[in-house]
């Protein structure tokens, strides 16, 4: 090779070694990245996280139980857009290793026993099918028997469309679920992540006795483009996002990922909730 050539070429970068943040296009070294929450040192924009991640970050480590991992998605209507629906759930469940948009298990914060419940919105979009309703509606029935608080934290785009009617039932099944949990007073606590839209949060993502939100999430039923057709009128700057929604009443707080576990943890205190007694020394 050439001298001169080789002064002017430059080292490829390795993939997987950097990511630019979508809001302020930052480039981000990834190791920083993980240690920070996975939030944008400049402008704090909250990255979206996968459920695995999600349980990492915030739960007990190796207090994660999963239930619920039997339950399997099917093509009961032999659904096709561009591909076939039971092709796309194959090719899904492989590249992301889960077996549909919704872990469940026992879990605890700081001690704190709770029953959580977490949607993967890299999974078909987190979107709510009959497999998604199903492991929600059987955590919180968990909940209700054990008498143990709810955590359900959202990331969808809504009821999937490859089930038609099967994924619009499951929006009153699991708010029939919650008025059971609601009529025995176990907690429930909705946490709702970037985005939360759709049939999602026209049911349970909407009924928590405590709301929250990560900062800037969109959180919303329809898009605002069909609102703004429908009404026509051009809406607020910052409709839809948690912010715009704690000004109005819609949940009940905004609270950062650095902050999250803690503030769950006072919640569970709040609600009476006794600390998983162990024989760790303190």
């Amino acid at each position: 090779m050439p001298l001169e050539h080789s002064r002017h070429s430059k080292k490829a970068i390795p993939a997987g070694v950097w990511t630019k943040c979508d809001k302020c296009e930052q480039i981000i070294y990834n190791k920083e990245l993980e240690e920070n929450f996975k939030i944008c040192p400049k402008c704090g924009a909250h990255f979206r996280l996968n459920a695995k991640e999600r349980i990492a970050q915030l739960f007990d480590p190796k207090s994660f139980v999963e239930f619920g991992g039997d339950i399997f998605p099917m093509d009961s209507l032999s659904f096709t857009d561009i591909q076939p629906y039971s092709t796309r759930i194959i090719q899904t469940q492989k590249r992301t290793g889960s077996h549909d948009a919704c872990i469940t298990g026992e879990t605890a914060i700081e001690g704190h026993p709770l029953i959580a419940a977490l949607l993967d919105f890299d999974f078909m979009g987190g979107s709510m099918g009959s497999v998604v309703g199903e492991k929600v509606t059987v955590a919180i029935e968990r909940a209700i028997k054990n008498r143990t608080p709810l955590l359900i934290i959202s990331a969808s785009g809504g009821a999937r469309m490859q089930e038609s009617i099967l994924s619009l039932i499951q929006m009153a099944k699991t708010s029939a679920a919650l008025a059971r949990l609601h009529e025995a007073r176990v907690p429930f606590i909705s946490l709702l992540t970037d985005p939360t839209t759709g049939g999602v949060t026209a049911s349970f993502a909407m009924l928590g006795d405590i709301i929250l939100a990560e900062p800037k999430a969109l959180i919303a039923f329809a898009g605002p483009r069909v609102i703004e057709q429908t009404i026509r009128q051009q809406l607020p700057e910052g409709f839809q996002l948690s912010e715009f929604l704690l000004d109005h009443g819609m949940i009940d707080a905004i609270v950062e990922r650095p902050q999250l576990r803690k503030y769950l943890a006072n919640l569970l205190v709040y609600f009476g909730g006794e600390p998983i007694k162990t024989d760790a020394k303190v």
